[in-house]
């Protein structure tokens, strides 16, 4: 089995202007470095789906789909939250969006691929249950989840979120549901500035000075999450995949390289491999650097088709 690959144009048509870091370009990046390395053929590539209400609503209550909905202009852009705009195009992205996590699940779990990546935007980690935050609508990888765990009767599922800010959303949904172990790594103190205190044992804080280096970064992964997922023996693992710790993304201070995507990818299919054969769904989610983006992906598709015995 190989990876699959989800994406759909729409997810580009989002725009929040031309001085907003969380920019269509992101994706053409993206495909672009795919195609032009030949992985794109090694992929399993699908169109993304919008996902239907009656999922969104088992992470995001109705009144905040609702809200949304009568906000959305037919023109311009309005202000969603201080740094998320939404045009007349953004809900169709958030859909579709979440709604690749939800194909990417099911593929995942009936053995038609063995992982799965999803580039997709809006990306969806900060998104609360019932606030927008950090150009975030929908939480993709909460629904992916909550599919899993309602529609596919799974009893414990892993998020593993490696961007350099905290998914805040993601454990805003989950602080009260031990059936997902949430474990984040991100830069503190730093946005968004809250879930760090007092958490229940299934969320895992893996906190990081501004200008952690590659080998403390890696040790404390280790060190954090490592135990946790033993201990938790996740069904799937899912992936809040984001590339902007890096020493050159302008929106923080990690100084991470190219080569720890590849080797954070590898021991989180390292963990699936132990506990729930190989199952990894990953979505996009921060990275605003377009070479180091790029780069970034490329290290982890590499290593999620390795992990699925593709040949490269």
């Amino acid at each position: 089995m190989s990876t699959a690959f989800f994406h759909h144009p729409d997810c580009e048509a989002h725009d929040m202007g031309d001085d907003h870091p969380e920019s269509p370009k992101r994706l053409r990046a993206i495909e672009d470095r795919l195609t032009q390395t030949g992985l794109m053929d090694k992929l399993l590539v699908t169109q993304a789906e919008e996902a239907s209400r009656d999922e969104i609503r088992r992470a995001h209550p109705d009144k905040y789909i609702d809200q949304l909905e009568q906000m959305a202009p037919t023109k311009g852009r309005v202000m969603a939250d201080p740094d998320t705009m939404m045009t007349a195009y953004s809900l169709r992205a958030a859909r579709l969006a979440a709604g690749s996590g939800v194909q990417a699940v099911n593929q995942v779990l009936v053995n038609q691929a063995r992982n799965a990546f999803c580039a997709i935007r809006p990306p969806g980690h900060h998104a609360e249950r019932s606030r927008t935050m950090g150009f975030s609508f929908f939480n993709n990888v909460a629904i992916a989840a909550l599919h899993a765990l309602s529609f596919h009767h799974l009893e414990r599922v892993a998020i593993l979120d490696f961007d350099v800010h905290q998914g805040n959303g993601t454990i805003d949904i989950f602080h009260h549901d031990p059936r997902v172990l949430m474990c984040s790594s991100f830069q503190h103190p730093f946005y968004p500035y809250k879930h760090y205190h007092d958490m229940p044992d299934h969320v895992v804080n893996v906190m990081l000075k501004a200008g952690t280096d590659s080998k403390t970064y890696r040790q404390a992964i280790t060190e954090g999450w490592l135990d946790a997922l033993d201990r938790f023996k996740p069904q799937l693992i899912l992936v809040s995949a984001g590339f902007d710790a890096h020493r050159l993304d302008p929106l923080a201070d990690i100084e991470l390289e190219t080569e720890d995507y590849r080797w954070i990818t590898d021991t989180i299919t390292d963990v699936a491999k132990a506990h729930c054969r190989g199952r990894v769904v990953s979505m996009l989610e921060g990275g605003y650097n377009l070479q180091v983006l790029a780069d970034g992906v490329e290290a982890h598709v590499r290593g999620l088709l390795a992990a699925g015995n593709a040949s490269l």
